[in-house]
């Protein structure tokens, strides 16, 4: 068991913090009056922190530009807070740990489900459309990356960034949009359940992970052009290599385009039917629930979270009863 968990930090400048993290994040940045500094993002299981190592050396500017996303490295610091949120001020850097050594399940945060239940669950869903077309263009693309979905996650940071992360997101808003069907009668249930599955399937080019569910670095393409777009790429190749119906596939290709609503989230058209209204109030609801459930879960009932960036930088309050 480590020794310190990130749910465990507490703001201690006098208390010396000796453990292992994993590496989500790593850059060396410009100071003032000519030094630079080392700023991390360190994780485990239980979460991510922030961490800095100041005035670096030569020898240590030379040695710490080789720290690289999805590295174990032994510390030694003190846990202080900053801007609302804890944060490692690092006294040493000890070195790396080899992968092999260490427990994994101290290390890598994973979806609360088994991979294999929920491409299952999504699997079943997509069987039991009664549109044809719908049906057959998402079994494509579920069975192409079945190997992948094992482990992807749904973003680099933030919501669902997790082994098995973009299948947890997927199910999830697929359990949201078939109850969503039974109040909302009007809606054709196969084009918002098959817009669901195939919303972010793009991600898995856009960004570049390893199977530790851990990404690096957003791929050429996905920095270029996107998950967005992308999918209406992807879509509108399926879909013609399928046989798919051209009405069908466009409106698939505009629930990949749109969900995201604005321009300045690389939408850049807003919805123009219902289910693809929908689609992006489930995304985003399923985005936010997952950011509070994940600030709250270590949070003492009567007590305020850290700052929630992607909510506002707020404090989410836990409830005594």
């Amino acid at each position: 068991m480590k020794p310190y968990y990130v749910k465990d930090l507490k703001p201690d400048e006098g208390h010396i913090i000796e453990d292992s993290y994993l590496v989500r994040q790593a850059d060396i940045r410009d100071g003032n009056k000519g030094k630079k500094h080392l700023y991390l993002t360190l994780a485990d299981a239980t979460g991510d922190v922030q961490a800095v190592k100041w005035s670096l050396t030569k020898e240590e500017i030379s040695s710490f530009s080789n720290i690289k996303t999805g590295m174990i490295i032994a510390i030694a610091g003190r846990c202080k807070e900053w801007q609302g949120k804890n944060q490692i001020v690092i006294d040493v850097i000890k070195g790396r740990i080899r992968e092999e050594t260490v427990k994994r399940d101290d290390f890598y945060k994973s979806a609360p489900h088994n991979s294999q239940d929920m491409y299952d669950f999504i699997i079943d869903t997509i069987d039991n459309f009664e549109d044809e077309d719908l049906r057959k263009i998402c079994r494509y693309f579920y069975d192409e990356y079945k190997e992948r979905l094992m482990y992807y996650p749904a973003a680099m940071s933030n919501h669902h960034a997790e082994y098995g992360g973009l299948l947890y997101h997927v199910m999830r808003m697929l359990e949201m949009g078939i109850r969503a069907c039974e109040v909302y009668t009007f809606l054709n249930k196969d084009l918002l359940l098959a817009g669901i599955v195939l919303h972010d399937v793009q991600k898995m080019e856009e960004l570049n992970s390893d199977e530790n569910g851990v990404v690096s670095e957003y791929t050429l393409k996905g920095k270029m052009i996107g998950h967005l777009v992308m999918g209406v790429t992807a879509i509108e190749e399926a879909g013609k290599a399928l046989g798919i119906d051209e009405e069908k596939s466009l409106m698939l290709q505009h629930m990949s385009l749109s969900h995201h609503y604005e321009p300045e989230f690389g939408s850049p058209r807003k919805p123009l039917f219902p289910e693809a209204e929908i689609l992006h109030y489930i995304d985003i609801l399923d985005a936010k629930m997952y950011d509070s459930e994940e600030a709250l879960r270590y949070v003492k009932p009567g007590e305020f979270s850290e700052k929630v960036f992607t909510l506002d930088n707020r404090r989410l309050y836990k409830k005594t009863f």
